[in-house]
């Protein structure tokens, strides 16, 4: 995988990725410690995974630590973030990455949960060691950020509707994120091949894939799409908050 950002551009940073022992996640970590950032892995139930990539980014001498949380437990979000502090003293990279809602066998209400009350959750308990200069990375779909204007697929709509209901909660907290020195950009990409969403949706919807990647021409893979939220942690933050990754000429403005 080709590196986004120059060698040793996040040396001396911290970052810490949700949801990184896998997927998009987990690429946008390795970007990151290529950099030269120390990275914090963030699991929920993938421990192996997590520790596999942790000692395959510290071949590239930088600093891993590997914390499981559960996001949507404030008690276990908190303890985290205690660990980070513990570990580095600071955190100037937040990606809030990680996402769900299609999982089967969840609460009626999971997809909100996670998507917009752990979203702000985190950022709240990450607050404390985000000092000036400090960036926040929230990561969503065209499909959710448009979802006010563009409808998506049935089976997609109550993670889009979440997953938008996240974002606006983020964006409310900008001008005291502002005040504070830290800065907040959104990457919505479209539907990404590869990853467990864009699985579970054509399982739903059978040739979903297909049709998305025809009406926009291309679809980015998983390390295409980490390559350009790695980026949204150091280039700078566009006036609108919001990183476009893909095609958007299918969804109408917002």
């Amino acid at each position: 995988m080709s590196q986004p950002l120059p060698a040793g551009s996040l040396s001396g940073k911290t970052a810490l990725v949700t949801g990184s022992s896998r997927g998009i996640g987990a690429d946008t970590a390795r970007y990151l410690a290529q950099a030269g950032a120390d990275v914090v892995i963030n699991y929920r139930n993938k421990a192996p995974r997590a520790e596999k990539l942790a000692n395959e980014l510290r071949e590239l001498g930088v600093r891993v630590l590997v914390v499981g949380a559960d996001l949507t437990d404030a008690d276990s979000v908190a303890a985290m973030f205690d660990q980070v502090r513990r570990e580095f003293g600071s955190l100037d990279i937040l990606v809030l990455n990680a996402s769900g809602g299609m999982e089967s066998g969840m609460a009626e209400d999971y997809a909100l949960t996670l998507n917009r009350d752990a979203q702000v959750g985190a950022l709240e308990a990450a607050l404390p060691l985000l000092s000036s200069g400090a960036r926040v990375v929230f990561v969503t779909s065209h499909q959710a950020h448009f979802i006010r204007t563009t409808p998506t697929m049935p089976e997609y709509e109550p993670v889009a509707l979440s997953k938008r209901a996240g974002e606006d909660a983020l964006r409310e907290r900008i001008p005291a994120l502002t005040e504070r020195g830290v800065e907040f950009v959104v990457v919505s990409g479209d539907m990404i091949e590869g990853t467990i969403t864009a699985t579970l949706l054509e399982r739903a919807n059978p040739g979903a894939i297909a049709d998305r990647r025809e009406s926009a021409g291309r679809l980015y893979n998983v390390s295409e799409f980490a390559a350009e939220v790695a980026l949204a942690t150091l280039e700078p933050v566009p006036a609108d908050n919001t990183r476009l990754v893909g095609d958007t000429g299918s969804f109408a403005g917002e």
